[in-house]
């Protein structure tokens, strides 16, 4: 039996991968009156006093709404909510497992903006958090900058800074096994959608200066009509000597490579033309841009992909769990700039200096400290 067989198989088995328990007993009359009517009446009355008293008395203290209009997921592209609901189910699981964060999925029947918005406002009582899960670019920005204005409670979308995050943490921890300085490297970008530029904003944050971001037309350049409302902004805080050019010309000189766009797209002449000892974090999915072991005989140091059975897998289970974990635990309204950046901090940490090397610069996945870890990170930026 195949993978993918499996994978089939085992999912008519679950028939979904997520239940519902209740911590309470409801074996006698007296646990009815306690759970139910009249007793409940109590709680009710206090979150109606003090609506903070909901962290207290409810789930919404460790719960999280996963919320997808299915137009972007995985690799499968526009599928739509209903297709979009295993993946779904599965970050929710993921987010119990490795953060111990309750979380359901919503997958929404339709890809409009506003009743995106208008739709997640109006659960948002019941959560604690609101986690997008692959919503397409350039939506995506703009429904996770108006929730965030208009909630009360944390919005975070993964695919773009849970990425970002786990590749800023990365190249942390790379940059000091080549021993370069951030101010000094070029940073190429390819993919400019949410995760790249996601991605792209976080690596200026830190501290890079000279950055490109690149599509399948090229390097982003001010005043190109193909591009969408984002990538314009994006291009008044990149490519600052305004080149234009192929993806081929962007690398040339580049310290550091991080494609979330397509498989094979990069050639070795394209990674010798790099600088010595180059940083390569190619994630596309299935296949990267490059193979990891075509990128080192091309002179790459360190790669990362996106995929388990090589080095540096560059896995967002890194973050979003604790991102959330401390979140929650911390009664955030926001997650901002400074706690992306101490999660990258946290993550870069775990790996210790001395064992730092080229096919080691990420914490495994099933690493058991890494929520607490984060989280603990995380809350030191909660107001």
């Amino acid at each position: 039996m195949t993978n993918k067989e499996k994978a089939l198989e085992m999912h008519k088995q679950w028939n979904g991968k997520l239940s519902v328990e209740a911590k309470c007993p409801v074996a006698s009359a007296e646990d009815l009156a306690i759970a139910y009517t009249p007793g409940v009446a109590e709680p009710c009355r206090a979150i109606a006093e003090n609506p903070k008293e909901a962290y207290t008395y409810t789930i919404k203290s460790n719960t999280v709404a996963v919320v997808s209009d299915g137009s972007a997921v995985l690799g499968l592209g526009n599928i739509g909510a209903l297709a979009a609901m295993p993946v779904m189910e599965g970050k929710a699981a993921l987010f119990k497992d490795f953060g111990g964060v309750n979380a359901f999925p919503i997958c929404l029947d339709t890809q409009d903006t506003e009743e995106i918005i208008e739709t997640v406002v109006r659960i948002a009582p019941a959560f604690g958090g609101i986690n997008l899960e692959d919503i397409a670019a350039p939506r995506c920005f703009e429904i996770e900058e108006r929730l965030d204005q208009m909630l009360d409670i944390p919005v975070f979308h993964d695919d773009q800074h849970g990425t970002a995050i786990v590749v800023l943490a990365g190249i942390i921890n790379a940059l000091k096994v080549v021993n370069k300085q951030k101010e000094d490297c070029k940073v190429v970008v390819n993919g400019a959608g949410s995760a790249g530029i996601a991605i792209a904003k976080m690596l200026l944050a830190y501290g890079f200066h000279d950055l490109t971001l690149c599509d399948r037309q090229g390097i982003l350049c001010s005043g190109d009509p193909s591009l969408n409302w984002m990538q314009e902004k994006m291009t008044q805080v990149t490519n600052l000597s305004h080149k234009t050019g192929t993806l081929a010309d962007a690398m040339k000189g580049a310290d550091i490579f991080v494609g979330v766009s397509a498989p094979g797209i990069i050639n070795q002449d394209m990674v010798r033309s790099m600088a010595k000892d180059s940083i390569l974090f190619t994630m596309a999915n299935p296949d990267p841009e490059i193979l990891p072991h075509l990128a080192k005989e091309a002179g790459a140091k360190v790669v990362g992909t996106g995929r388990s059975d090589f080095p540096n897998q560059v896995n967002n289970v890194l973050v979003f769990p604790g991102i959330f974990k401390g979140a929650l635990e911390g009664h955030a309204t926001h997650i901002t700039s400074e706690m992306k950046l101490a999660a990258a901090h946290a993550i870069a940490g775990l790996v210790p200096q001395e064992e730092l090397s080229d096919n080691n610069i990420l914490p495994h996945a099933f690493d058991p400290q890494i929520a607490d870890v984060v989280s603990a990170a995380v809350k030191e930026y909660i107001d």
